[in-house]
């Protein structure tokens, strides 16, 4: 394991170095090895290693591939760690979403493009009038994922969409069990809209709070 260790770090620093840059193939196994003072088969767990986490792209018959190193891409192995949270650890992913999501909330008001803002009304407007829990929460992950995106900042809309997973079942929790937390949601989706769409950032930023806290006062009072 500590030479498969070694082997990841040296392809580590031959990329962060600029050696490799996104997109480049790399060096036949045999050359690599070599380069590296490696075994090949240490260098085979390095890149199977390398590959799991979307950094190296395996491609057969063609080589292998620095990938493009895109937040959404690096943070997806973020994301499959996190969907074995247990429950009782939900509260600590809601008090991350309550930093990350009004934040991002803000800065959508400041940098979603007025097509983007239209389409976050549409999303709003799908709902049925009288929606079920499914189908609300499934607007609800829709319409903060465009949000998130619209924020302008591909880091910060990966880290919230890794931290939709363990959310998911507060809000179906709350949902099926809080008379009225399916009207408050629509109601407080669309004061975020409407901030957003007028372009009033600390608006949008206290409406995000008001939503997100509401889910994570809730499931304080369950747990």
């Amino acid at each position: 394991m500590a030479v498969t260790d070694a082997a990841i770090d040296r392809i580590k620093q031959m990329i962060t170095s600029g050696v490799l840059a996104p997109g480049d193939r790399l060096p036949k196994e045999a050359d690599l090895a070599e380069r590296l003072g490696l075994s090949r088969n240490s260098l085979r767990e390095a890149v199977r290693a390398l590959a799991l986490i979307n950094v190296l792209d395996v491609r057969q018959g063609d080589g292998t591939y620095v990938t493009s190193l895109q937040p959404h891409l690096l943070l997806e192995a973020m994301s499959f760690v996190v969907d074995f949270h247990r429950d009782d650890t939900v509260l600590q992913f809601l008090e991350v979403r309550r930093v990350l999501e009004p934040a991002a909330t803000a800065m959508a008001a400041m940098n979603m493009p007025d097509e983007d803002v239209k389409e976050l009304r549409a999303i709003l407007d799908a709902l049925p009038d009288d929606p079920s829990v499914e189908e609300l929460v499934a607007n609800d992950l829709r319409f903060h994922q465009h949000i998130a995106a619209g924020a302008g900042n591909p880091v910060l809309c990966s880290l919230i969409d890794s931290l939709s997973g363990p959310t998911t079942r507060a809000r179906v929790w709350r949902g099926l069990t809080q008379e009225g937390a399916l009207d408050d949601t629509r109601e407080q989706h669309v004061m975020i809209c409407d901030a957003i769409a007028a372009r009033r950032p600390e608006v949008a930023r206290a409406w995000a709070t008001v939503h997100v806290a509401g889910v994570e006062e809730w499931l304080r009072r369950t747990l």
